[in-house]
């Protein structure tokens, strides 16, 4: 861990040296990213197994599990080229290459990386994978810049540095990003992150069933404090998301973390012979009330010991 937190200091000084106002931060170089991947995992990633392979596999239609164990990784394929949803850890990029191409793809037809949100075990490896691939890095505009920086600078993960990554595409809410016929959805729903970002997609089945598929940055609060808030407005932020998903209909839940979408699970369903395993018009929702309960009862509790 220290020796990834002396690399990543050295990137992000490095970058703010040379960057020139208005130009973009510089990608971290190769032997930034070989170093990162090469560093033991923070500890809180270990204890939680997040870095356990975990075989890829078809969740349905065109979307494809390339992530592990605990942390997601989505592909969305197109004939015009692939979509990445998140990069893992920094030292997960060699697991979703060979999960890609296991699964019959070329890493090299990324044409859009897409990121949930900064935190180090979703955007950590989004280095490597943008040298791998070449891709445009697609993310809000609250989020840019510590993708572009590797540092969030608060809450439990302030003191992880990560490669950084170069944003090539700033998006805003309801933007459309499209390959083809295929076309993703941003949906800002900050509050985990200022920029934290959800998508969206159609997708149809073996069946010729139309589903539409959710994948929800997250309303969890990973850790932060409400009270005091770990960034100013992050209470009004998750008001907002909370709001703003009751009115998301969707019958294909996922998510970034496996836990939260019950992927094991689900995958095992699925492998016993339901081919609607991931199919759940009522999921979404419910992780949404769940969610927002929990906020509710960590503010209550936040709020009764600051006033003691």
């Amino acid at each position: 861990m220290a020796r990834l937190l002396f690399l990543c200091a050295a990137v992000f000084l490095s970058g703010c040296a040379a960057h020139q106002p208005g130009s973009p931060l510089p990608l971290a170089s190769d032997g930034q990213v070989a170093e990162a991947e090469a560093a033991p995992l923070a500890d809180m990633a270990a204890e939680a197994h997040w870095n356990d392979p975990f075989p890829p596999f078809k969740v349905i239609g065109n979307i494809y599990y390339v992530g592990t164990t605990g942390v997601s990784s989505w592909l969305i394929t197109t004939p015009r080229g692939h979509f990445l949803l998140d990069g893992g850890l920094p030292q997960t990029p060699p697991q979703i290459i060979a999960n890609i191409q296991t699964l019959g793809f070329d890493i090299r037809d990324v044409k859009y990386l897409l990121n949930s949100h900064a935190h180090f075990d979703h955007a950590g490896g989004l280095a490597a994978l943008q040298k791998a691939t070449g891709a445009t890095l697609a993310a809000s505009a609250a989020d840019r810049g510590v993708l572009e920086t590797g540092r969030v600078g608060y809450g439990p993960t302030s003191d992880i540095s990560v490669p950084p990554v170069r944003v090539g595409r700033i998006v805003r809410d309801g933007d459309r990003l499209s390959l083809g016929s295929v076309s993703l959805i941003a949906h800002l729903t900050p509050g985990h992150t200022p920029g934290c970002t959800s998508w969206s997609v159609d997708v149809r089945g073996d069946d010729g069933a139309l589903h539409h598929a959710f994948f929800h940055c997250s309303t969890t609060t990973g850790g932060q404090t409400l009270v005091p808030e770990s960034y100013p407005g992050m209470i009004a932020d998750y008001r907002a998301t909370f709001a703003y998903m009751r009115k998301v209909d969707a019958d294909i839940f996922l998510a970034n973390h496996a836990n939260f979408f019950d992927l094991a699970d689900k995958r095992a369903r699925q492998l016993a012979g339901d081919a609607g395993a991931f199919v759940d018009p009522a999921a979404l929702q419910e992780f949404n009330a769940q969610s927002e309960q929990e906020f509710n009862a960590q503010l209550a509790r936040e709020r009764d010991a600051s006033s003691r």
